[in-house]
């Protein structure tokens, strides 16, 4: 028998702890602490407090003159507690112990108690909840005195007992959004998925059911989205990985996607409200007044992350009761302001209760009307002041918007399911929403299309184009835009056929078709700055610059992007800026003025990232990049990782990307990977595939600016061109004209003569001949 104390039987057997190694740590240390006289492991039901709590006894009870186990909801559990404090009867604890129903023999004392001092007595109060709090509560402020007894104690929430320790135990992390084509699961890596403690939670328990399951490519993706779907409740976990007896991975979330609660199968020995989601979700809400309940099922129809605002939650006080018991929990933070949701299962279980109840419609439907009042709002804002505000705000609730639009939709609101839509515009083209986006207009202008006014249904053809061109089709946005046009005749309104038109010359010049976009935005560009509408103007105006410069007319160009950025910063249109400065680099560039195309990408990347742009900021990222091979090739890590990141988000959109800028990226990628050790490329490539959008953007920005060129004219490094100037370069060698350049890259005779003598310059060369030797040397 241990010199330091007798373990009780009723620890029962080893149980592996996953993910719980800090908190494990914190707890020893605690217990060990002399003047520790309470420690209480707090968290919702089902995250593993007496697990922790039993695991941590088992290690270091045999330092202990004496351990117990008592539950707290169990009859005589307070008189075992009063009777650890009489001296009288040495045996009374381990016999009120027993009444309660634990064994809980007394071990010989420890070593400061043969020197003469009390042994001193490690209890463990598990479940001090609900009816046992109060009672658990008094009879601890009683122990507290005693220098002999060290509590450690497990519950919902903190007993209010003075001089009590708290150690908040979360539910296990969940793996981050899965990137793939168009933000689908097949990128998942099962290693990088097994790091994810609530995943290797997972994989270990279901091993237990089936010892040939492993993590793979396959079933990666499925698994994740279990875990984040049962917010990493280890519970939960457990619960979900004992199906995989009667269902396969990929049928798994499925499943689960509309009610956690289906799961159960937890052991006959376990308190019953481990046995099911059902029943713990149950025992969760157990007690709660009238304001509590009614708060939780009104926000058991909100998807995970809204906020206290859009909720209408300012001034509930309920809302700290439901935080206090961890049934509304925080999930993260937007500016400044918490997002907040109903944790898994108790959402699933008040949301059947309300179904049951016939309330589900109506709260899906109060639900609804708020967020469509939420997006009405913001419509005078998003093209100006206060625009990187709302654009976070709504990005941040952009699973409820979606899910009010879904409530409308089921109702046959056909018209105000469209103006929701419309109100979606700019925030979906700046989440990167666009396949979704283009959907919705679709689907709003198809079966029931003939239930909404024409001018609507303008609006919506005219909103699908615009996502076409960000997805990379422009044949397919000209002809929505022109199909907008005609829809638009009927209606008469000048200024949205204006700004429909504007939207075209914009897909004209993407589909190849430089003078047809001229005739239109010179058009639009009149009737827009005539009818004073100045943002729509200033988009124009940044357009027909960027037909002008493929035209070969810089001075016009700039002159014209000079209008626009002037006004865009007046209206404080932050996205439409961003977009303008883009243009006005690659004239800088054209120009060879590097330092001015960087200080023009530089802003540009802080305007993105301060609306937390995603449709934009993977060109943004790659322009830059190549910007950087330019003029900093000492910064060549950092480059791949802006090309990976460029590439990891740009996936995540679903966007196509011209067949020219491809080509221009894959040549900067194979460059770098020549003038790199081949681990420092992968090493840096992986680490760019890893960043997010903010991430990127620091990346980028913290690169250091361009230094002023010597006198002594370019260095090597700096004489790299373009990707239009290396095409010309190598049709130049091929012995072909500026005519002839011209008609096979379907552009202006006179910017190829512009082109041609950028080449010369950077490559130091004085005639075509010396081009034509320059390039024969690349290979």
């Amino acid at each position: 028998m241990s010199a330091m104390g007798t373990l009780p039987a009723s620890l029962g057997p080893v149980t592996e702890l996953v993910g719980r190694e800090l908190e494990a740590a914190m707890l020893r240390e605690r217990l060990r602490d002399p003047l520790v006289r309470l420690v209480t492991v707090t968290g919702r039901a089902g995250v593993g407090k007496s697990r922790l709590a039993l695991e941590v006894m088992r290690e270091i009870g045999g330092e202990f003159g004496r351990v117990q186990i008592l539950d707290a909801a169990a009859p005589d559990t307070y008189r075992a507690l009063t009777a650890l404090t009489e001296p009288d009867d040495p045996a009374a604890p381990a016999a009120q112990a027993s009444q309660a129903g634990h064994a809980a023999p007394a071990g010989p004392c420890s070593p400061a108690a043969r020197a003469g001092e009390p042994g001193r007595f490690l209890l463990l109060l598990d479940g001090c909840d609900h009816e046992a709090r109060a009672g658990a509560a008094a009879a601890l402020e009683a122990l507290s005195g005693d220098p002999r007894v060290v509590v450690l104690a497990t519950a919902v929430e903190p007993l209010g007992v003075y001089g009590e320790l708290l150690l908040p135990l979360a539910p296990l992390p969940v793996p981050g959004p899965v990137r793939g084509p168009a933000g689908g699961a097949a990128a998942a890596d099962p290693q990088e998925l097994l790091e994810v403690a609530s995943v290797a939670l997972f994989v270990r328990r279901a091993r237990a059911a089936d010892p040939s399951f492993a993590l793979t490519l396959e079933n990666a993706a499925p698994v994740a989205e279990v875990c984040t779907l049962l917010d990493g409740l280890p519970l939960a976990v457990e619960l979900a990985a004992l199906r995989l007896r009667l269902l396969p991975p990929h049928l798994l979330p499925v499943r689960l996607r509309d009610r956690t609660t289906v799961l159960s199968g937890g052991p006959a020995s376990a308190p019953e409200r481990h046995r099911s989601l059902a029943a713990l979700a149950e025992w969760s809400c157990r007690g709660l007044d009238a304001p509590a309940r009614a708060l939780l099922d009104r926000l058991a129809v909100y998807e995970p992350g809204f906020g206290l605002a859009a909720a209408g939650l300012s001034a509930e006080p309920a809302v700290d009761t439901l935080m206090d018991r961890g049934l509304l929990v925080v999930v993260g933070e937007e500016q400044g302001e918490l997002r907040l949701a109903v944790s898994e299962p108790v959402r699933s279980h008040a949301r059947d209760a309300l179904a049951r109840a016939g309330g589900e419609d109506a709260a899906r439907d109060a639900h609804a009307e708020r967020y469509r009042t939420l997006v009405g709002s913001a419509q005078a804002g998003l093209g100006g002041t206060g625009q990187d505000h709302l654009l976070r705000e709504l990005a941040a609730e952009g699973a409820n918007v979606a899910a009010a639009l879904r409530r409308l939709r089921e109702r046959g609101e056909v018209e105000a399911a469209a103006a929701l839509v419309l109100g979606c515009r700019l925030p979906w083209l700046a989440q990167g929403r666009l396949r979704e986006g283009l959907e919705w207009c679709d689907e709003c202008d198809g079966a029931d299309g003939a239930a909404l006014p024409e001018a609507v249904r303008a609006r919506l053809a005219d909103m699908s184009g615009v996502f076409a061109l960000a997805l990379g089709d422009p044949q397919e946005a000209v002809r929505r835009h022109r199909r907008a046009l005609a829809l638009g005749k009927g209606v008469g309104d000048r200024r949205q056929n204006a700004l429909v038109s504007a939207h075209l010359g914009a897909a004209l010049l993407e589909a190849g078709d430089p003078p047809g976009a001229r005739a239109v935005l010179v058009t639009a560009l009149s009737a827009l700055e005539s009818m004073g509408v100045t943002g729509g103007a200033a988009g124009a105006a940044a357009s027909l610059a960027g037909v002008l410069r493929a035209e070969g007319d810089r001075r016009r160009a700039r002159e014209l992007l000079e209008r626009s950025v002037e006004a865009l910063r007046r209206i404080r249109d932050g996205r439409a800026l961003a977009g303008a400065l883009r243009t006005e680099a690659a004239l800088a560039l054209d120009g060879d003025e590097p330092a001015l195309a960087d200080r023009a990408l530089r802003e540009s990347l802080r305007l993105y990232g301060a609306v937390g742009e995603r449709t934009e900021l993977p060109g943004l990222l790659e322009e830059f990049a190549l910007l950087l091979m330019r003029t900093a090739p000492a910064q060549r890590p950092r480059t791949v990782r802006l090309l990976a990141a460029a590439d990891a988000l740009r996936g995540e959109t679903g966007a196509a990307v011209a067949d020219e800028w491809r080509s221009a990226a894959e040549r900067a990628r194979t460059d770098l990977s020549a003038r790199l050790d081949w681990t420092d490329f992968a090493v840096a490539w992986a680490e760019g595939v890893r960043m997010t959008a903010p991430q990127a953007v620091a990346e980028a920005l913290s690169a250091p600016a361009p230094a002023r060129r010597a006198a002594t004219g370019p260095a090597p490094e700096d004489q790299s061109l373009t990707p239009r100037q290396v095409q010309v370069a190598l049709l130049v060698s091929e012995g072909m004209t500026n005519r002839q350049i011209a008609a096979r890259l379907d552009i202006s005779e006179w910017t190829v003569v512009n082109h041609v003598r950028q080449v010369m310059r950077r490559l130091g060369c004085s005639s075509r001949v010396q081009v034509a030797g320059a390039v024969g040397r690349w290979s």
